[in-house]
């Protein structure tokens, strides 16, 4: 399982933790990521998602089937 979300395409940034000597040493920012299953009502049947946190809200606001075709012409969904 890649680490990106399929509604928004969200994916870990690289930056650096920063010591109190200021040492710099590369580390990930990753996304808020889970696994979570939604009833496609359109389809009459039941997908899994792996979304972020902003992708939940994204389906909450615009709803299952748009924010699927959203991600779909935007290229996010493998599927």
């Amino acid at each position: 399982m890649s680490k990106i979300c399929q509604i928004t395409g969200k994916k870990a940034l690289v930056g650096n933790n920063v010591s109190h000597s200021k040492r710099r040493t590369k580390r990930k920012f990753n996304v808020n990521l889970f696994t979570k299953k939604f009833f496609w009502v359109e389809q009459n049947c039941w997908i899994s998602l792996t979304i972020s946190a902003a992708g939940l809200r994204t389906i909450n606001k615009l709803g299952l089937d748009a924010a699927l075709k959203q991600a779909a012409g935007k290229g996010y969904l493998n599927a």
